[in-house]
């Protein structure tokens, strides 16, 4: 579906580092990307045998992102685009350094550690024209683009409610305080910010119930609390939210509800009927009518475009979550042929989630902070 494949740069994501390999999956799934350069870790001999075990070249390896943005700039075969997948106090600076150079870039969520921060990358995006994809995952579900669709055609009727949880238990005990590198940085306020659960997973709930709802809260009141005795950063997240039309909403976002593997729930109300959504099974999607029988939608059966460009295999062969992954990196490719072509941006790739949804995420991290700071007060989230 592309014009052509697209060369692609690294940066974090070495040996041992869940999201990189995740990314270099996704970014391979669809035959769009090449990755000929990274910047996989600060230290030399860690990301000279990341380099090696990827196939890299030695000379494209490189220890500084700085460095690596001004170097691949000036080759002639250079990298088109980025992937950021460190920890968030580097998404920043990172994508700054690319961008400046005039490269595209793919940054892992959250956008940034601070709304300035968000604002800062935005407006530089937008001066440079250059591409700025946020990988917020379950936005590449098919059935997840069906239910937007749906939504926006009216056949839920005007929204009411809207529900949306993100359970885990994977930081139920002090991991931080073991060898456990995601646990260690993600709690750590110096890598990870201000938030904790809020923004490694939180941010995701609240995107999905803006991203199919298409509708986001005028203000909220909010809970971030924190269960494990020590721990610096929250991993429980409870809001109540208030949107312009009248319609309610609650989030519901935990790293210590034990039993729970990675449970992101979705459920949309309106005056003619509902949705409902569970990523761990992605391939259905539920529709109720109003007074009416649940209706099973499953991927592959609906008949929409967003659906059908998200879907690569017959119905009955289960898609999941590299799949969804791919999604996002095969949207880029499309938009970033198409910019660096000077095309009109394709339709079909318009659904990918950018640096707008990121500061939009930051808006919220910064309402809930604040509200939970004064105790649950209705907080305006600024925009």
């Amino acid at each position: 579906m592309t014009q052509a494949r697209l060369k692609l740069g690294m940066v974090g994501g070495g040996n041992g580092a869940f999201i990189g390999a995740v990314h270099r999956m996704a970014a391979r799934l669809d035959d769009c990307y090449t990755l000929i350069a990274a910047a996989l870790s600060s230290d030399p001999d860690r990301a000279n045998q990341s380099a090696t075990s990827l196939g890299l070249d030695p000379a494209r390896s490189y220890t500084d992102f700085q460095h690596m943005a001004t170097a691949e700039a000036a080759r002639e075969d250079g990298i088109d685009v980025v992937a950021i997948v460190t920890p968030n106090h580097l998404h920043a600076p990172v994508a700054t350094a690319f961008l400046q150079a005039g490269i595209h870039v793919i940054c892992d969520k959250p956008l940034s550690v601070s709304l300035d921060e968000a604002l800062a990358l935005q407006a530089l995006s937008r001066q440079q024209k250059r591409l700025f994809a946020l990988t917020h995952t379950y936005s590449g579900y098919p059935m997840v683009r069906h239910a937007r669709q749906l939504v926006a055609s009216g056949a839920l009727g005007d929204i009411r409610v809207i529900q949306v949880e993100y359970a885990q238990d994977w930081l139920s005990e002090p991991l931080e305080l073991t060898d456990n590198k995601q646990a260690l940085w993600r709690a750590d306020p110096s890598r990870a910010g201000p938030a904790g659960c809020l923004g490694d997973i939180g941010t995701h709930a609240y995107h999905l119930a803006a991203y199919v709802s298409g509708m986001t809260p005028d203000s909220l009141s909010a809970e971030a609390h924190t269960f494990v005795p020590g721990r610096r950063l929250d991993d429980h997240v409870q809001a109540m939210m208030r949107y312009a039309n009248g319609a309610r909403g609650m989030l519901w976002a935990s790293q210590v509800a034990a039993g729970e593997e990675n449970a992101l729930r979705l459920r949309i109300y309106g005056t003619k009927a509902s949705l409902s959504f569970d990523q761990q099974n992605p391939n259905v999607l539920q529709h109720t009518p109003l007074g009416g029988a649940t209706q099973q939608l499953t991927r592959g059966r609906v008949d929409s475009e967003e659906a059908r460009h998200a879907t690569r295999v017959p119905p009955g062969h289960p898609e999941g979550y590299l799949e969804a992954f791919a999604q996002l990196y095969l949207d880029a490719a499309l938009q970033i042929n198409a910019l660096d072509s000077g095309q009109p941006i394709p339709k079909v790739s318009q659904l990918l989630t950018t640096v707008d949804d990121g500061v939009a995420g930051m808006q919220f991290i910064a309402a809930v902070l604040a509200s939970s700071k004064a105790n649950g007060q209705w907080t305006d989230i600024d925009r």
